[in-house]
């Protein structure tokens, strides 16, 4: 009776153990987070074990996407502390694929942890203490705090340019930086915006900020690569000193011709575009005369209204 029981048992061990899927389980830190078998990635050619690489291709792709963690720059916070950098890391490729090879060509199961690189930020703390000392260029333009949507406009574009760092020879681009204007980024459509600036759907207001940008950036001496006016006088900078941009249009771009990196600090606080710009107090920069902007709050219209004088 009792080796019944047991021959029993193995017989269920046995039955159990030959349903398992000869899985390769994919985890990190100790967590299952994919799993796959090699009759998946098999190509059906008689005789040998070829792996499919465009389906293998492909699940790389995925597992890097799921995996990645992007790197976060240091930045200064605003009560002035510099908040340290974090690394980020993605999928080691080539370490992944040795251990798919050796799974897909033995036999049984494997568990193996993913393989990641790190990926150090451009931007430390380090770098930040050097190039924050000194001013090298600053400009302020005025604006309507109580037009509630083109205020929150121009603070999103604000908070997006703000610490960011253009380093030697390097060409900054304001689309590229702020990004697409989109509502899933909290931009807003503002039904009320400046006379003469551009009316865009989504984003109303960002020419102010990327108008306060242009007259910082060249008070610090940069070379300008790209700018537009707009096609109608703009009351918050004086004329000829405005920079239109839209995604699908025009672009604002300087390159950094000095030999430190560049640290743009921008801030919409109170009715006021503020932005600064600083580097190492080792810079040797040609400043440029800038006229300033008035004070008295610019003129404001109806896009409707506006779009009407322009047809």
């Amino acid at each position: 009776m009792k080796f019944s029981w047991m021959f029993g048992l193995i017989l269920l061990v046995q039955s159990h153990t030959a349903n398992l899927p000869e899985s390769l389980t994919i985890e990190s830190e100790g967590k299952s987070i994919a799993s796959i078998t090699r009759v998946d990635y098999q190509m059906p050619f008689p005789g040998m074990s070829l792996i499919d690489l465009g389906k293998y291709n492909q699940f790389l792709v995925k597992l890097d996407r799921q995996t990645y963690i992007p790197p976060v720059n240091a930045y200064i916070d605003d009560a002035g502390k510099i908040i340290s950098e974090q690394a980020g890391r993605k999928l080691h490729r080539k370490a992944f694929t040795d251990i798919f090879y050796t799974y897909f060509y033995q036999k049984g199961p494997a568990r193996a942890e993913i393989p990641m690189l790190a990926i150090y930020p451009r931007v430390d703390r380090d770098l930040l203490a050097h190039i924050r000392v000194k001013q090298i260029g600053q400009y302020v333009t005025y604006f309507n705090p109580n037009n509630a949507t083109r205020s929150h406009n121009i603070e999103l574009a604000a908070e997006a340019i703000d610490n960011h760092v253009v380093f030697p020879g390097e060409t900054f681009s304001f689309n590229r930086v702020v990004g697409k204007r989109t509502k899933e980024k909290g931009y807003m459509r503002a039904p009320v915006i400046v006379r003469g600036e551009l009316s865009e759907d989504i984003g109303g207001g960002i020419c102010q900020v990327s108008s306060t940008l242009f007259n910082a950036v060249d008070r610090a001496g940069v070379k300008v690569l790209e700018r537009y006016s707009h096609s109608k006088k703009v009351p918050y900078v004086p004329p000829g000193r405005d920079a239109t941009v839209s995604w699908y249009g025009p672009d604002f771009t300087f390159k950094n011709r000095y030999s430190y990196p560049l640290l743009i600090r921008a801030k919409a606080i109170h009715g006021q575009m503020v932005i600064r710009v600083f580097s190492s107090d080792e810079i040797d920069y040609e400043p440029r005369p800038v006229p300033e902007a008035s004070k008295m709050l610019p003129e404001e219209v109806s896009t409707e209204r506006e779009a009407n004088t322009e047809d």
